[in-house]
C-alpha cells in the first residue's frame, strides 16, 4: 500500500483528543541538549502555531500536517552510528508517546528505534517505552483531564488579562478572546498551547508551577471540574515531583564492603527496596574515588534525560567530614554532595542521597542496669515489612525568575546519624538505618506517602531502638537520624509496584 495512503489512513483513526496529546507528547519542551542538530533559533511556531489554529478554526488540519511531517521524516531517516541527533530524540519521543496512546502506526520502523537505543546505549531494562515519556508531560495531561472545556475557557480569559505576558504574541491573538473550547479535542488543544505558551515564556517548567497553578485557582470550581474533581486537588497534583509511570527514576547503589559487616545485606536491601518502587538500579561494590568520577561521568551521558528522579545509597565507614573507601581513601562528604546535583541530565528533578556512615564517635548512651543487653545491634530482629494573598506582599512576576537554578535545589540528603555521632550497625544484617528505611519505604507503598513522611517515621523508629557498641564496655546507646532537604516539591512514592514490561532488544 502507498504510504501517503498509509498515513492518511493512520490519522482517520486518531480521535481529536489523541491527536491533541500526540502533538502535545511529540512537541516536549525540554529536549536533551547539546545535541548534534539542535541548534534551532526558535521553534515557537512549531508547537504553538499549529495549536492556536486549531482552536481559532475547529479543525485539525495543521495537526495532522504536523505530524504527516514526522512520520515522513522518520521515514527518510538514516540511523548515523555513535552520533545522538535532535531527530534520533524525536524519533523515540513519538514512539513512546503513539504507545503510551495506543495509536502506533503500522508502518512505523522498529528497527530504527531499536538503533537509535543501541545509540543511546540503552539496556534492556530502559528499552522501556514508559520511560521515554515526560513524566511532567504525564501530570500536565492528567491535570487537562480533570476540567472541563469551561475550566479551560476561564483558564484562557484569565492569561488574556496579563497584558505584559501576551503583549506582542501572534498566535494569542490568532485565537482571540473568546473561545469555544467544546468540540472534541478543542479543550485540550487550548489547555497545552497555555502551557507550552508559559513553558516558552519562562513562566513554568517541570518544577515551577506557580504561573498555572494561579490561572487555575481563578476558575469557578462549579462550572470548570470534571466530576470528582475540585481546583484544589488540582492545583495539589502540581505540588508533586513529577514521577508517573515506570520507571520512578534512577538508582545508584554505592557500598564499601571491606571492613563493614553485613554489608552484602544492605545491597541487597537497597536492591530489592529500590526495584519495589520500580527504580532501574546500578550497584557499585567497593567503591574508589575513580569509580566515582566514572559513574558522574556515565550520569552525563544523554539517556539520563530521560528519567524522573536520582536516588544514591551510599555506605561506608566515615567520621564528620569524610567517608572512607574500599581502597582506605578518603572523600569529603560535601564534595560528594555537591559534585553529583550539578550533572545537567538532573536538573529540576529530584536526588535523594542516603548518606550511611559514622559521622563521628560520639554516642548518646544510655545510663542504667535495665538497659544491659538490651540492643538490636547483636540481635537482628525483623518487624516487618488557596489563596492568601490579600493581605500579602504583592510579588510580581517582573521580579520572579525560574532561569537560574541553584545546583543544590531539588536535592534531599539524608544522613543514618547526626554530626559527630555513631552510625550503627547490627553483625550479620550490616546498618540498622538501611534496614528500617526500606522496611518503611515497602510499607508504604500505595498510601501515598511521601518521601519525607517516611523520613520522619523513621527518625522516629530508629530512635526507639536500643543499639550496643561493639568494643569491650558494651555501652547501650540510641542514634538519631536527619536530613536535609532543598526540595521544591513534594515527592510521594508510587501508589503502586511499577511492573516492567517485557521489552528486549527490540520494542513492541
Amino acid at each position: 500500500m502507498d504510504e501517503v495512503i498509509q498515513v492518511t489512513q493512520w490519522l482517520s483513526s486518531i480521535t481529536p483528543r489523541k491527536k491533541a496529546k500526540l502533538f502535545f507528547f511529540t512537541t516536549h519542551a525540554d529536549a536533551p541538549s547539546p545535541m548534534v542538530g539542535s541548534n534551532d533559533v526558535d521553534t515557537h511556531e512549531e508547537t504553538q502555531l499549529p495549536l492556536a489554529t486549531t482552536v481559532a478554526l475547529h479543525n485539525f488540519k495543521n495537526i495532522d500536517e504536523f505530524l504527516k511531517k514526522k512520520v515522513n521524516t522518520f521515514s527518510c531517516y538514516n540511523v548515523i552510528e555513535n552520533e545522538i541527533t535532535k531527530t534520533d530524540y524525536e524519533y523515540l519521543r513519538f514512539y513512546s508517546a503513539c504507545k503510551y496512546l495506543d495509536v502506533v502506526p503500522p508502518f512505523l520502523d522498529l528497527e530504527k528505534i531499536s538503533a537509535i537505543q543501541n545509540k543511546f546505549e540503552m539496556t534492556d531494562e530502559e528499552r522501556d517505552y514508559r520511560l521515554l515519556l515526560d513524566s511532567a508531560d504525564l501530570v500536565l495531561e492528567k491535570v487537562c483531564d480533570s476540567l472541563k472545556p469551561a475550566g479551560v475557557s476561564q483558564m484562557w480569559t484569565a492569561l488574556r488579562k496579563d497584558r505584559n505576558l501576551i503583549r506582542g504574541v501572534k498566535t494569542i491573538d490568532i485565537i482571540g478572546f473568546f473561545v469555544d473550547p467544546n468540540p472534541t479535542g478543542i479543550k485540550e488543544c487550548l489547555f497545552f498551547f497555555i502551557v507550552r505558551f508559559l513553558q516558552k515564556a519562562d513562566k513554568i517548567n517541570r518544577v515551577n508551577t506557580n504561573r498555572l497553578e494561579r490561572l487555575i485557582a481563578q476558575c469557578d470550581e462549579s462550572s470548570s471540574c470534571e466530576e470528582g474533581k475540585t481546583i484544589d486537588f488540582i492545583i495539589d497534583s502540581l505540588r508533586f515531583y513529577p514521577t508517573e509511570l515506570y520507571p520512578f527514576g534512577f538508582c545508584l547503589i554505592m557500598c564499601v564492603i571491606e571492613g563493614r559487616d553485613g554489608a552484602m545485606q544492605e545491597i541487597e536491601k537497597t536492591m530489592e527496596i529500590s526495584r519495589h518502587l520500580g527504580m532501574i538500579t546500578h550497584t557499585e561494590k567497593n567503591p574508589t574515588k575513580e569509580t566515582i568520577e566514572l559513574v558522574k561521568k556515565e550520569l552525563m551521558k544523554p539517556k539520563y534525560q530521560f528519567y524522573g528522579s536520582f536516588t544514591c545509597w551510599f555506605m561506608s565507614h566515615g567520621d564528620s567530614n569524610s567517608m572512607v573507601l574500599a581502597d582506605g581513601e578518603t572523600i569529603e562528604r560535601e564534595w560528594f554532595l555537591t559534585s553529583f546535583p550539578d550533572i545537567s541530565t538532573f536538573q529540576l528533578k529530584p536526588k535523594v542521597f542516603f548518606m550511611v556512615s559514622c559521622r563521628g564517635a560520639n554516642k548518646f548512651s544510655l545510663k542504667g542496669d535495665e538497659f544491659e543487653g538490651q540492643s538490636a545491634t547483636c540481635d537482628y530482629y525483623d518487624i516487618g515489612s488557596a489563596l492568601i494573598r490579600n493581605r500579602m506582599l504583592d510579588i510580581t512576576d517582573s521580579v520572579r525568575d525560574i532561569s537560574y537554578v541553584q545546583p543544590m535545589m531539588d536535592t534531599l540528603v539524608a544522613y543514618s546519624t547526626i554530626l559527630d555521632h555513631l552510625s550503627g550497625r547490627a553483625n550479620t544484617h550490616g546498618s540498622i538505618y538501611v534496614d528500617r528505611a526500606c522496611v518503611l519505604m515497602s510499607e508504604n507503598i500505595s498510601r501515598g506517602r511521601s518521601l519525607t513522611e517516611i523520613l520522619e517515621h523513621l527518625s522516629q523508629d530508629l530512635h526507639e531502638i536500643l543499639q550496643e557498641t561493639m568494643d569491650e564496655d558494651r555501652i547501650v546507646y540510641k542514634q538519631a537520624c536527619h536530613y536535609d532537604s532543598f526540595f521544591r516539591k513534594t515527592l510521594k512514592l508510587p501508589y503502586t509496584r511499577h511492573p516492567k514490561e517485557d521489552v528486549h532488544s527490540a520494542p513492541q
